[in-house]
């Protein structure tokens, strides 16, 4: 983890202090007897991740576990896990409301603390995960571990229960979604099964290219009272990214850090959008309004502060991010 803020600790995580800063952000039931969603094949299986790891199982898995955000990208699409981990308890993650989380067993509600043998007793047959590259270039480094874990002994740990298998969370977020459903894909999900939350993707994401053609400028940040703001690039981000290559525009805020321009309030003036969105794991747009130099924005003084959401990389939970997103530009005006 950087010691810097963490952009996955930002986007949804729990956010703790380090000494040197921020660290790092459908369907029914399962129980330890029930596989998780889909019959599983009588033939091999194998997928390539994106770390370049090739996962071959004799047949096709049914018992998933892993990461809170993967696993809730395969639940929207009807495989329900076994077992999860990540930086929150799934009754605290906006990526599971509305589903039953009562037969899922929760292994691990704060990162990097995962408990091995209540993970093992789930049988899982392979283990989801993302993968965090480490600098603008997308690029992924073996020696650290994947994302969830706390350090490669424990990912190693993990790896024996059963196989990992990673998506990168790189380049544009319609490449991540479209990994994920090749990973749902293959176990077992069908074109039908996907036909319905695909149309709505593409629907909101045509309602946000009508709305980008209104011109506004956005800035995301994430802002704390004693640490300053810290201004995403969106081109690091592949949810912002992929908004970007849909005509809408987040000037560069400088720098050379990878993912964030840190600025202090007294400079935040310096930064002048027409909308600004605020991370819903740091302050919130009333907590921001009260800082004064913030307040003289002109976002600010127009109301045009609106909540960032972090979801899972899928048709299901894209498409209700962006149509939230996109309802909240339709009333906003050029400011600047």
């Amino acid at each position: 983890m950087r010691s810097s803020l963490s952009r996955r600790a930002f986007l949804g995580g729990s956010l703790a202090l380090g000494a040197t800063g921020l660290l790092a952000a459908c369907g029914g039931g399962t129980s330890n007897d029930r596989p998780s969603g889909r019959e599983g094949g009588s033939g091999a299986w194998s997928f390539t991740d994106d770390t370049g790891n090739t996962v071959s199982l004799d047949r096709r898995p049914t018992r998933i576990a892993g990461l809170n955000d993967a696993i809730a990208s395969l639940w929207n699409y009807g495989i329900v896990p076994v077992a999860s981990f990540g930086y929150t308890a799934l009754a605290d993650d906006v990526n599971f409301e509305g589903k039953d989380t009562s037969e899922v067993t929760e292994v691990g509600t704060t990162y990097g603390q995962i408990d091995i043998e209540a993970l093992a007793a789930q049988r899982p047959d392979v283990i989801v995960t993302h993968a965090y590259p480490v600098d603008s270039s997308g690029k992924l480094d073996p020696k650290k571990p994947l994302y969830g874990f706390n350090d490669l002994d424990q990912q190693k740990l993990v790896g024996e229960i059963a196989p990992i298998v990673a998506i990168a969370m790189a380049g544009s977020a319609t490449g991540v979604v479209d990994r994920t459903v090749e990973l749902a894909k293959s176990l077992g999900v069908t074109d039908d099964d996907l036909a319905g939350p695909k149309k709505e993707y593409e629907a909101a994401r045509d309602r946000l290219r009508e709305v980008a053609r209104k011109g506004l400028t956005v800035m995301a940040v994430a802002a704390y009272p004693s640490d300053g703001v810290h201004i995403a690039k969106a081109q690091d981000d592949p949810a912002l990214r992929s908004y970007v290559e849909l005509g809408l525009s987040y000037p560069d805020p400088g720098g050379s850090e990878y993912y964030w321009q840190s600025v202090s309030w007294e400079n935040i003036s310096d930064y002048r959008t027409d909308v600004v969105l605020y991370s819903l794991r740091a302050m919130d747009g009333d907590a921001m309004l009260d800082q004064p130099t913030f307040a003289q924005l002109p976002a600010a003084k127009a109301g045009q502060v609106y909540p960032w959401e972090f979801s899972s990389m899928d048709y299901v939970a894209q498409a209700r991010t962006i149509d939230n997103l996109a309802e909240n530009l339709e009333r906003a005006r050029k400011v600047t």
